[in-house]
């Protein structure tokens, strides 16, 4: 019988210096093939940019990854960012709150969100793809009606998140990778990291061991919605508005940078510093794509076929580990 232990174990063994290296391989091609097509490609402006654009994306990766391991799915994301940023433009300037209040209101309620979602996928055991597809309609409904289906303009209050403070590197992108390291040593290094890991792999076992997998399941849904209202923060900081519209699609994004990265669709298997290494894939596509002039649908063909190519690599790690097991 598998255990959350061994499950654990196995995770870590495969997320080994070769997958690292592999994926670092990967990303520094891309980058000298952009460098090649594009002569403004490799420079500091290109890489302090990028740098600065990818913390929302960043941290809603890292929940996205937890929330693979345990063999769900959260579509709702940006519907949920777009919600905290909505609550955090009614409270700033409908009720004049102060800044931080305000902050840990929208993240408050993105955390409430993603509880819902949980809940209603582990008390009534639906699939969390159906559930985080209605919650997504909910929440983008409830980000029109608070902004009156208009951008609410802010102002500077969170510009400090974005601006540079050295190196062109913003505190946005430090906190996102405190939270990547932080989110990595939780679930390689801890307890709760392989109960996840084991629910992933063979829920039932993981039971029979004793162990509830429910509230376990919730918190990490829960995780993935106070996410989402920092990578809010993000966002505001950057525009200095609330848009109802934020984040739409971004939840394809997401799961791209996660997959590529090779957590595992099935669950029971991930590792945020690969996710890590996925966001960077992805931006420095979306980035290299732009510089060389790709119009809008060769992106799409482009990206499409990246993500495909990712999820039939996991289908094919997938079977060669079973084989094995």
């Amino acid at each position: 019988m598998k255990t959350a232990s061994s499950a654990g174990k196995r995770s870590g063994n495969f997320y080994g210096l070769g997958t690292y290296l592999g994926l670092a391989g990967a990303l520094l091609a891309m980058v000298a093939l952009f460098s090649v097509m594009s002569s403004h490609f490799l420079s500091y402006n290109t890489f302090s940019t990028l740098a600065n654009q990818i913390p929302d994306l960043m941290v809603l990766a890292v929940g996205m990854t937890f929330v693979l391991i345990i063999g769900g799915i959260d579509l709702s994301v940006g519907s949920v960012l777009a919600l905290a940023a909505s609550t955090v433009s009614v409270a700033i300037l409908g009720w004049g709150w102060s800044v931080l209040p305000s902050a840990l209101l929208g993240m408050a309620v993105a955390a409430l969100a993603g509880t819902v979602t949980g809940s209603i996928t582990v008390a009534w055991r639906i699939p969390s793809f159906i559930v985080s597809l209605g919650v997504l309609e909910m929440a983008r409904g409830l980000a029109y009606q608070m902004t009156g289906s208009r951008t609410a303009y802010i102002g500077d209050s969170f510009a400090w998140l974005s601006n540079p403070i050295a190196f062109g590197i913003s505190p946005s992108f430090i906190i996102a990778l405190l939270v990547i390291f932080i989110a990595q040593a939780v679930l390689t290094r801890t307890v709760f990291g392989r109960y996840l890991i084991g629910i992933g792999t063979n829920e039932e076992a993981v039971r029979l061991a004793g162990i509830n997998p429910k509230p376990y399941k919730i918190l990490v849904f829960s995780l993935m919605g106070l996410l989402a209202g920092i990578a809010a923060l993000f966002q505001i900081s950057r525009l200095e508005a609330a848009d109802p519209n934020a984040g739409s699609g971004l939840e394809l994004q997401v799961i791209a940078a996660v997959v590529i990265g090779g957590t595992s669709l099935m669950g029971g298997r991930g590792s945020v510093i690969s996710t890590f290494f996925g966001v960077l894939i992805i931006s420095v596509l979306a980035a290299g794509l732009a510089q060389i002039g790709a119009t809008e649908p060769t992106k799409r063909i482009i990206t499409g076929a990246v993500i495909v190519i990712a999820v039939v690599l996991d289908t094919y790690r997938s079977h060669r580990a079973s084989r094995r097991g």
